[in-house]
């Protein structure tokens, strides 16, 4: 972590305005202005980037996947423009909590990746660009959005301390444990071999 110089006040307000950033479903907002019903009842029911390609509108896919990414990686900025690296990382940390438990979506949110994603480069650029090659290698390779996540997310940590940023560590390791928990049903798919493949219906 880095050395925390902000007061309480500052680093209050910038994980609200990180959490408040992360809250909004731009998946659920993004089908429903395109009248493609309402995604949380559609294939999964995740308000994610993966879901919305279930509905067979890749537009509308890539508008959430860089709208999700693009909402970790804003908290990041201003927070980190308005008062240093420490309201930067917590900021972060608000904003993936705000996408996996959004108060406008009565707490029921996403898994996270896009936004974890999006904070990691907005962090340590470098660091997130190695994530993002993570992700795009696995499912290359497999086909699998979830075991991508998986492998991304469980590697961020150590991309971080193999280029030099070791202050992102402790973030990285909280922010993988979130998406594996959130990714449990799938892990127990993939164990069973019936976790679907990138671009399939259920």
């Amino acid at each position: 972590m880095p050395e925390i110089t902000s007061g309480a006040g500052v680093l209050f307000l910038t994980a609200l305005l990180g959490y408040l950033l992360g809250s909004i479903p731009f998946g659920v907002v993004i089908t429903g202005a395109m009248g493609l019903g309402d995604l949380r009842k559609i294939g999964s029911g995740n308000i994610g980037a993966t879901n919305v390609l279930r509905t067979g509108n890749k537009a509308a896919a890539l508008a959430t996947l860089l709208l999700d990414g693009g909402k970790g990686a804003a908290a990041v900025l201003i927070a980190r423009a308005l008062a240093g690296e420490d309201s930067a990382q917590l900021a972060g940390l608000a904003a993936f909590l705000g996408h996996l438990f959004p108060i406008w979506l009565g707490g029921k949110g996403g898994k996270g990746v896009a936004t974890f994603l999006g904070i990691l480069l907005a962090l340590a650029f470098p660091v997130g660009l190695a994530a993002c090659a993570t992700w795009a290698a696995t499912a290359l390779v497999t086909r699998i959005s979830s075991l991508s996540a998986l492998v991304s997310a469980a590697t961020a940590f150590v991309w971080a301390a193999l280029l030099g940023h070791g202050d992102m560590v402790i973030l990285a390791v909280t922010l993988a444990t979130f998406v594996f928990w959130r990714h449990l049903p799938n892990i127990e798919r993939l164990r069973a071999g019936t976790e679907p493949r990138i671009g399939g219906k259920t």
